[in-house]
């Protein structure tokens, strides 16, 4: 074999890959607004204040000049990295197939990271204001305008219709009437466990009965919902996502770069290497809520 990996090994390689993210893909990418950017940071969305109307008292009255509150999201860069060695270089031939396990680690890889950066921006700490220095929160657990407590019901349960009636309930609040988008929630195999325990769920003379594809919830009182382990846990109880697809936005600085070339300081061993840059952020707060699920039930 020569001693320079090829330009078509590294192209097949990076193909195979892209097509597997697309087949495996991250499990939120779909359910989020995507947008591409460059430079060191990016305003993802101008906000403005809503207006209120002045009613008119007298004839030929001054105009009224009545501010409207202004403000900018901001969405920052992280990179994600992976990378795999190689020392029988006669295997060259196995990294650039499609059901080769380098292409898959590497696409399972970078797939892990969006989501983990999407689920991070949901519950964490946003950025605002004109430069993008003002932290925002979402609000201290279990007491904030946006959650759905663990013990809503009396006591604490895991995921259940009364939580998801809730949560449908504050977002139609805060979005001020029908929900004119995709709702998404994103839950584990125990909340989606105990879904089934539920009778409205499971019981079609339930006139909002859920979308059952061999024996999965899909799709419940306008939920779309998405199997993921990779929820954050606070406290001992996991946090479940639900939000509008406008509500989250993923930005793209760098998407997948595939490298395969040797290591002189390994040896000479093949390296197979991927790389992409991206962040995410909350655009806008009412448009995610938290719900607080004790899964040891």
């Amino acid at each position: 074999m020569p001693d320079n990996i090829t330009v078509a090994s590294v192209q097949q390689y990076k193909a195979n890959v892209e097509l597997l993210l697309q087949q495996e893909g991250s499990r939120l990418r779909n359910a989020v607004t995507v947008g591409s950017h460059v430079g060191k940071a990016a305003s993802v969305v101008e906000q403005f204040g809503s207006a209120t109307a002045q009613l008119k008292v007298s004839r030929h009255a001054d105009t009224p000049l009545l501010d409207l509150s202004q403000d900018k999201r901001w969405v920052f860069p992280l990179d994600y990295e992976w990378a795999s060695l190689i020392d029988n270089e006669d295997q060259l031939r196995a990294i650039i197939d499609l059901t080769s396990p380098y292409a898959r680690a590497g696409a399972a890889a970078m797939n892990r990271a969006i989501d983990d950066v999407i689920i991070t921006a949901i519950h964490g700490t946003n950025y605002t204001g004109e430069n993008g220095t003002t932290s925002e929160s979402f609000g201290t657990l279990g007491s904030g305008t946006y959650d759905v407590g663990v013990n809503t019901g009396g006591t604490a349960s895991s995921l259940n219709v009364a939580k998801l009636q809730l949560g449908v309930r504050i977002l139609m609040t805060a979005n001020k009437g029908d929900l004119m988008e995709p709702v998404y929630g994103a839950i584990s195999s125990y909340e989606h466990d105990a879904l089934l325990k539920e009778v409205q769920v499971v019981n079609k003379d339930y006139a909002n009965s859920a979308v059952l594809e061999n024996g999965r919830v899909k799709r419940f009182m306008g939920i779309d919902f998405i199997l993921t382990e990779r929820l954050t846990i606070t406290s001992g109880n996991r946090l479940i996502p639900l939000w509008l697809k406008s509500g989250v936005y993923l930005g793209i600085w760098k998407d997948l770069q595939a490298e395969i070339g040797k290591r002189a300081d390994k040896s000479y061993a093949t390296q197979v290497y991927l790389c992409q840059t991206i962040g995410a952020t909350r655009t806008q707060l009412g448009k995610q809520i938290r719900i607080q699920c004790d899964d040891q039930i």
